[in-house]
């Protein structure tokens, strides 16, 4: 669990490594607390909009139906508010994750592009550098492999 904060204590630091564990505990608060918060809007808005069936037409309903809920602001402001306060730890601790694979952390802006985020992906998922490499020890304590 205190991996989950992990990122938090270590606000902008983008230097060192971050274990997978660490990561997807990140992503799994993230998760969570936007569903929330979420939840909230749609329970202050009393629900969706009956949908029509058209993307366009449901959008605008649902923009009308928000901007006419002043209760709906609360919510809205606190999604804000939220998203603003993790932009910062949610970059450093992907560069922290790549470091761990021995990776620069520019390989992030990859992410800007259609197919680099599914690279990002499987780079995320896949276990680090055994040891330490130029980034810093390894996370888990383990020793680089001999021979």
């Amino acid at each position: 669990m205190a991996l989950m904060f992990q990122p938090i204590r270590k606000y902008a630091s983008f230097s060192g490594r971050a274990r997978r564990l660490e990561y997807w505990l990140w992503q799994l608060f993230l998760a969570a607390v936007v569903s929330a918060l979420y939840l909230w809007i749609l329970t202050a808005l009393g629900g969706l909009p009956p949908m029509s069936g058209d993307p366009a037409a449901d959008q605008a309903a649902f923009n009308a139906a928000l901007a006419g809920s002043p209760v709906a602001a609360l919510p809205l402001f606190a999604l804000l508010g939220f998203s603003l306060f993790v932009f910062l730890p949610s970059i450093a601790v992907s560069v922290r994750r790549l470091h761990d694979s021995n990776k620069s952390g520019w390989w992030i802006l990859l992410g800007l592009t259609g197919i680099g985020s599914l690279v990002l992906l499987i780079f995320y998922l896949l276990d680090g550098t055994r040891g330490p490499n130029r980034f810093g020890p390894d996370p888990k304590g383990r020793v680089a492999p001999t021979g």
